[in-house]
C-alpha cells in the first residue's frame, strides 16, 4: 500500500455513508491522503481493530479500551445518543424489571448498546445470543427470543413489526448520569505517527462539516445504505447521529465516553483505561 493510502472502515448505514460522502466522492482536499473505504458491519470493525488491522475505522466506544495501546480516538466522527440510543424492544409490553432472566437478542458483544444493557439491567442479569443488528426485528417478531436489542434504523422502524418498546438506553442513560450516550466513535492508528494522524482527522472533520453545509445531496448519497427507509425517515437517522457532536465532542462528550467505561469498568465488562486519548486537528 502506498505510503499515504489509508485504509477507513465504516458500517455500511446512512450516518456513516452520510458522514463521508464528501471522501467518497472526491468534494474536498484530502491533503495528499486516499482512502480505501471498508465497509462492514461494527461487530466486525471492532473485531478487526482488536486485530489492529485498519488505518481508521469506527469502533463501539464499548471496545475502544481493548484497542486503546493501538488506536486514540479522533475528535470527530463520534455518535451520540443525546437523549436517545439503542432500544429493547418486544411483542408484548413489558417492563424493565420484566427484561431480568430473559433471552435478548443483542447486535454484538462488544456494542455500546450491549454494554448499556448490562449496566441497565446488572450484569450477568439475563441471557443473550448474538444475531446480526438487521434480523433482530424480524427475529423477534416471529418469536425467536423474549427482546431485542435494536441499534441504527431500527430505532425509527421497530413499529413496522407491531412491536413495544421496552426502553431507550439513551433516554435511561441521560436520566442517570445527565449526559448523552456516546455509542461509537472513529479512532486513528497511533503507529502513524502525531503529525498525520492529526492531518487525517482534519481530512475527516472537513468531510463531516460538507455533509452537514451539504445536507440535501449527502443524504441522496445515504440513501443508498437505507434499509427500508425513505428520504426523509433517512434525514431523520441522520440528524440523530451527524451532528455538532459528530463534528467535536467536546468537554461534556469526552466526559461522557470516560464515565460509561469507567462503569463498564466497575463491572468488569471493559479493562480500566487511565486516560482515553482524542486526537484533534
Amino acid at each position: 500500500m502506498a505510503k499515504n493510502q489509508l485504509t477507513l472502515g465504516h458500517s455500511p448505514d446512512p450516518d456513516d455513508a452520510f458522514m463521508f460522502y464528501a471522501l467518497a466522492t472526491g468534494k474536498i482536499d484530502t491533503h495528499g491522503w486516499t482512502f480505501e473505504h471498508v465497509l462492514q458491519d461494527i461487530q466486525t470493525l471492532n473485531e478487526r481493530a482488536m486485530r489492529a488491522e485498519l488505518d481508521i475505522t469506527a469502533i463501539s466506544i464499548h471496545a475502544y479500551p481493548y484497542v486503546a495501546g493501538d488506536y486514540a480516538l479522533t475528535s470527530c466522527g463520534s455518535s451520540m445518543g443525546d437523549g436517545y440510543g439503542p432500544m429493547v424492544v418486544a411483542r408484548e409490553p413489558m417492563s424493565i424489571d420484566d427484561l431480568r432472566g430473559k433471552t435478548i437478542l443483542i447486535p454484538g458483544e462488544k456494542t455500546t448498546a450491549f454494554l448499556g444493557l448490562n449496566l441497565l439491567l446488572g450484569r450477568g442479569s439475563f441471557q443473550h445470543r448474538v444475531v446480526m443488528f438487521d434480523q433482530i426485528l424480524e427475529a423477534v417478531a416471529s418469536g425467536e427470543a423474549d427482546a431485542g436489542l435494536i441499534i441504527h434504523e431500527g430505532q425509527l422502524t421497530y413499529r413496522n413489526q407491531k412491536l413495544e418498546l421496552v426502553v431507550d438506553l439513551g433516554a435511561w442513560w441521560q436520566e442517570e448520569t445527565g449526559l448523552p450516550m456516546p455509542l461509537g466513535g472513529n479512532c486513528i492508528r497511533r503507529s502513524l505517527g502525531e503529525q498525520p494522524m492529526k492531518e487525517i482527522t482534519r481530512v475527516l472533520e472537513e468531510s463531516i462539516r460538507f455533509s452537514l453545509d451539504h445536507r440535501e445531496e449527502a443524504v441522496r448519497h445515504a440513501l443508498q445504505y437505507a434499509r427500508d427507509m425513505g428520504h426523509d425517515l433517512a434525514d431523520e437517522f441522520v440528524g440523530m447521529y451527524v451532528n455538532d457532536w459528530t463534528i467535536d465532542y467536546g468537554t461534556r462528550g469526552q466526559q461522557a465516553v470516560a464515565e460509561i467505561l469507567r462503569r463498564g469498568a466497575e463491572i468488569g465488562m471493559v479493562p480500566s483505561v487511565e486516560s482515553i486519548d482524542f486526537v484533534s486537528p
